[in-house]
């Protein structure tokens, strides 16, 4: 009797399948659209776990993004920590089957690799320096993993000092301060990281009578520990100290070039972007771009806020020509959502300037996929 029930009870489930499953399940006779405005709130609706990928040390993935909720080092107005979840929120409206990005011809998110929500790093509230110390051993941890997709062609391949495939990280402030540690956990891999740099301020401050690790000190800090190649400032346009361009000569000195918001009128976006490639070059090359560099009629959700920025769309046309360049991680920091409108104008914002990072990735490892096998071909006949 009890042999017949066991078998019997596999046919009984079947043939009492649930009303949603028959029906509007993905394997029902209507399936449902998933809605933009639902769900949990991973980053485009991206793949996430419940702890992350830090509890989950045998995840593997190419590329994700990874929160950082940290505002403890800022100067003025506090609120970053709450970003990651902000920019989460703004990228409701995106998801993996509608991410095709017309002007580069690819979606990122369905390009044959692997993409993740890490989540956020648990970030103490109460010790800066010590959720400094987090930040850094979870990136250490995170692109020490092996790449997911290990026939992936990338552009940085053959950078690390290993000569392994590590994956890369868009990462979600918080505060500045955060580029910090992963640029220490970068050089580890790397070796120097050309910066291309976004931002209002300078962020290369003299600490004279403050830390040394703030949101606009932390840049000296990093060329003092040579985690840095020739590197640039984009869309600079802060009051300086004193009575001179003594911070713009510091600057220069730290191995930064400089490029002015007013330098756009003339120099137009690709020249923009022209400028950038010829300094950083073929150097491993990380992306890291304040909020405030834009315009704060376009982007009010920020700490630091400086009239007279460049437009969203003049920053993504910019972000753009970098397609190409030896990207090896990103991040979009100082939102600050309890400055933001009821519209979330910034957080939609950086949510897409998210997916541009990622499609610029994505698109210059497709294209140089395509150019080496074109090479290949030659040889062969």
């Amino acid at each position: 009797m009890l042999l017949l029930t066991a078998l019997a009870l596999p046919l009984l489930c079947a043939a009492h399948k649930d009303a949603w499953s028959a029906t509007y399940s993905s394997e029902g006779t209507k399936p449902a659209t998933p809605i933009m405005y639902g769900g949990f709130n991973s980053f485009a609706h991206l793949p996430h776990y419940h702890d992350g990928c830090l509890g989950n040390s045998s995840l593997t993935f190419d590329l994700a993004v990874l929160g950082a909720p940290f505002d403890t080092l800022v100067s003025f107005r506090p609120g970053a920590r709450f970003g990651p979840y902000a920019i989460r929120s703004g990228s409701r409206r995106q998801r993996p089957q509608r991410g095709y990005h017309p002007e580069l011809r690819i979606n990122p998110y369905e390009a044959g690799i692997k993409w993740l929500d890490c989540g956020d790093v648990p970030m103490s509230s109460y010790d800066p320096l010590l959720a400094i110390d987090q930040l850094q051993v979870a990136y250490d941890s995170l692109i020490s993993r092996p790449i997911h997709t290990e026939s992936e062609v990338r552009k940085i391949d053959g950078l690390s000092k290993d000569g392994l495939k590590h994956p890369r990280l868009i990462t979600m402030g918080g505060d500045h301060t955060i580029v910090l540690p992963i640029l220490r956990s970068l050089s580890s891999v790397y070796g120097p990281i050309s910066v291309i740099h976004l931002d209002a301020h300078l962020d290369t401050w003299e600490p004279l009578g403050i830390p040394s690790e703030t949101h606009g000190t932390f840049f000296h800090a990093a060329a003092e520990e040579g985690l840095m190649g020739p590197s640039i400032h984009l869309g600079i346009r802060t009051r300086l100290s004193g009575t001179d361009e003594h911070d713009y000569r510091h600057s220069s000195m730290l191995g930064f070039d400089l490029i002015t918001t007013d330098a756009l009128d003339e120099m137009g976006a690709v020249g923009v972007a022209k400028a950038v490639k010829e300094r950083v070059g073929d150097n491993p090359v990380y992306i890291s771009l304040d909020i405030d560099v834009v315009d704060p009629a376009f982007a009010p959700a920020t700490g630091t806020a400086e009239s007279g920025g460049w437009t969203s769309r003049e920053v993504k046309r910019i972000l753009r020509g970098f397609e190409g360049l030896n990207i090896v991680g990103a991040d979009i920091v100082e939102v600050s959502p309890a400055y933001d409108t009821n519209a979330e104008i910034t957080a939609i914002l950086a949510a897409d300037l998210v997916h541009e990072f990622g499609s610029i990735m994505v698109a210059g490892d497709k294209k140089y996929a395509a150019r080496l096998g074109k090479e290949r071909g030659k040889d062969e006949l």
